[in-house]
């Protein structure tokens, strides 16, 4: 009796594995055209395994591309005897006769197979699928609304009918029925998000815009749907309007202003400071202590109307003025201690760099870096920015002293590379070329690109200019003017410059100078100016290191400074084409989408 078993079992595996390898082998042959014999080992697996439709249909369709026609319609007649309840023969059978032409009867299968649909769920959604497979999205939309009504459910089948109405290119349609899916299923709705994304023209916003707003009216309870609406004002960068919808959220729920903050970030990142600052504002004036982003609120609510200031380059003494005043108030607010450092570093550089107050600035970090318990990294930058304002103050050897603390106690970080390439710079503009060069050709590795990128270009540059004029002279001017424009002492810095051309007028700094004058008149906002010098290397020095740097610089003046942006378009078009292997072609090639109207993500 065991032996009996034993052998029925070898003979069952043995079975199982032909059977394996024949549908191996028919699959090999349908994908290589060999019609013929995958008809053959398709007809004969199915014959063994007759509850495998799969088998069934490659066979019809072998007899298809052989235009057996006939033995096709009686095979699918047979088939249709034994298995009446399969409706997915019907759509088979109207290929059958679509291939010969017979529109009306192929029409009157499909009819047939969606009048046959049982009260199945599934048994919808795969007939959908085949009419779906064909293109037929018509007859597979007929079939879901026909599932609709036979299991009495308006949103069962809504998502699936939005996704035909999208392949159909019926953007209205199509945004109903995935609104009338989110009514089943709410989790759903940040998939459609990116789905809205990805398939909706900037025109289409409108049409999901008009038909939420006639959802709110009738659903006055909805969550999801003024949720939907603020995202759709966020990628029409309508800001303001999105606020309104979270601030009325944020009331109905009894929130702490969660949805107001991510708003006012997404603002802030996207530099749309003013509703940024409204955002913050209001969780700082309705939500106030209790709220947990309270103080965070204050804090970016500050860094917004600074960098809405500095981005803007349009600002008055009056304007620095009113945001240190606004600096100091949040300071005795919140007191001078590890929690405001952050907001310390950041008044320091405006007193620094806008209000030309280096004594202040020296003063605020002084005290900063010696806070108890003050987040290292948060310290490590007041040291690296204390030593700038040291060297803008001629105090070279403090200056060291930090950038090497900060070099030893961030070895391997990007702080430590940060502080490295400052000393080496530091170095650069004492004239120790060689020492600086060997520090710059290290930090070419950097994985801060932007560090990698600045080292490479001074090491490039001393190294050319060093083998030009084994002297030094013209360098060491040069690098002098250099930190004389870092110390914002620009009078001296242009003395500098014209001795330079005095005693050097054929030297290979030429371009250098030009674009060190342009530092010079952007550092003043005299921007037309800048833009003269720039033009220059632009014109005359197209082979030269400052090259791509200066048409970069260039189009972004005419961008924002100078309102031409017909021409700033033309220079980001050249810089990404002649300038193909420069580390600004990406962010040109970007900038040349934008100002010629594409829609970028």
């Amino acid at each position: 009796m065991r032996g009996i078993i034993i052998s029925l079992f070898f003979l069952l595996v043995t079975g199982i594995s032909l059977a394996a390898q024949n549908s191996r082998l028919a699959q090999k042959y349908f994908r290589d055209g060999e019609f013929e014999k995958a008809a053959f080992l398709y007809e004969e697996l199915f014959e063994k395994n007759p509850a495998n439709i799969f088998f069934f249909q490659r066979h019809i369709e072998c007899l298809f591309n052989l235009e057996d026609y006939d033995k096709a319609e009686k095979e699918i007649k047979k088939q249709l005897r034994r298995d009446d309840q399969n409706i997915n023969l019907y759509v088979l059978y109207g290929q059958l006769l679509e291939r010969q032409f017979k529109e009306e009867e192929a029409d009157a299968q499909f009819e047939k197979a969606i009048e046959e649909l049982p009260k199945d769920r599934y048994a919808v959604i795969r007939l959908a699928n085949e009419f779906s497979k064909l293109t037929k999205y018509d007859l597979a939309i007929k079939t879901y609304e026909r599932g609709t009504k036979l299991l009495k459910d308006d949103q069962i089948f809504a998502y699936y009918l939005g996704d035909l109405y999208r392949r159909k290119g019926d953007v209205p349609k199509m945004i109903e029925y995935y609104l009338n899916s989110i009514e089943a299923n709410p989790r759903r709705l940040e998939s459609l998000k990116a789905m809205f994304q990805r398939y909706l023209l900037p025109e289409d916003y409108r049409e999901l815009q008009k038909q939420l707003y006639a959802r709110i009216q009738d659903d006055r309870q909805s969550i999801y749907y003024p949720d939907l609406l603020t995202w759709v004002f966020i990628q029409q960068k309508d800001y303001r309007s999105a606020l309104r919808q979270v601030r009325a959220l944020d009331r109905r729920l009894n929130e702490n202003g969660n949805r107001i903050f991510e708003l006012a970030e997404i603002a802030a990142n996207d530099k749309a400071y003013d509703a940024a600052i409204e955002a913050y504002e209001f969780i700082v004036e309705n939500k106030g202590r209790a709220s947990t982003y309270y103080l965070e609120a204050k804090k970016q609510a500050l860094l917004c109307r600074r960098q809405k200031l500095v981005d803007g380059y349009d600002y008055t003494r009056e304007d620095l003025a009113k945001l240190e005043a606004l600096y100091e108030s949040f300071l005795e607010e919140f007191g001078r201690s590890k929690i405001t450092a952050g907001i310390i570093l950041e008044l320091a550089k405006l007193e620094a760099f806008y209000l030309n107050d280096l004594d202040k600035a020296t003063d605020l970090l002084t005290e900063m870096i010696k806070f108890p318990s003050v987040d290292p990294r948060i310290q490590a930058q007041g040291k690296l920015n204390l030593a700038d304002y040291y060297l803008m103050q001629g105090e070279r050897w403090e200056a060291t002293l930090l950038y090497s603390q900060v070099d030893k106690d961030f070895k391997e970080d990007l702080l430590g590379n940060e502080a490295r390439y400052r000393n080496a710079k530091l170095s650069y503009y004492m004239g120790d070329f060689e020492w600086a060069q060997s520090q710059f050709d290290i930090l070419k590795a950097s994985t801060s690109k932007l560090i990698a990128n600045d080292a490479l270009d001074l090491s490039v540059f001393i190294m050319d200019n060093l083998g030009l004029d084994t002297t030094e002279v013209a360098l060491r001017m040069y690098s002098q003017a250099d930190l004389l424009v870092f110390q914002n002492r620009f009078d001296e810095a242009f003395v500098k410059i014209d001795s330079l051309i005095d005693l050097f007028p054929e030297h290979s700094l030429k371009d250098d100078i030009l674009y060190l004058k342009a530092q010079i008149y952007k550092k003043k906002r005299d921007y037309e100016e800048a833009a003269v010098n720039l033009e220059e290397i632009v014109e005359n020095h197209k082979e030269e290191i400052r090259a791509d740097n200066a048409l970069y610089e260039l189009a972004e003046i005419y961008e924002i400074h100078l309102g031409d942006k017909e021409k700033a378009q033309s220079l980001y078009e050249t810089l990404f084409i002649d300038f193909s292997s420069s580390t600004f072609a990406v962010e040109a090639r970007k900038k040349y989408r934008i100002l010629r109207g594409d829609n970028i993500q």
